[in-house]
């Protein structure tokens, strides 16, 4: 009689789960969502998927959010005005 291990089980792969998971917490909540819920109907692939989309999305908004900061502080020219 062989141990139990948990890869014997089918439908156990929470690999999907835990990366919504983590999309929704730290990058882009909608598209999380969607891979928690892709996860929970047992649709690792999808899961996966949808997380990869969050986690790009979430790193494009910040990359445009450091830019517009930059922007936004080289137009104010380093003049402080106080009145």
């Amino acid at each position: 009689m062989s141990a139990y291990t948990p890869s014997e089980k089918p439908g156990t792969d929470t690999t999907g789960l835990v990366l919504g998971i983590l999309v929704t917490l730290f990058c882009c909540l909608p598209f999380g969502i969607v891979s928690i819920v892709k996860a929970v109907q047992g649709d690792g692939a999808g899961a996966k998927k949808w997380a990869g989309i969050g986690a790009a999305v979430g790193v494009v908004l910040v990359i445009l959010y450091v830019i517009l900061i930059a922007v936004g502080a080289v137009s104010m020219g380093g003049s402080t005005s106080t009145y």
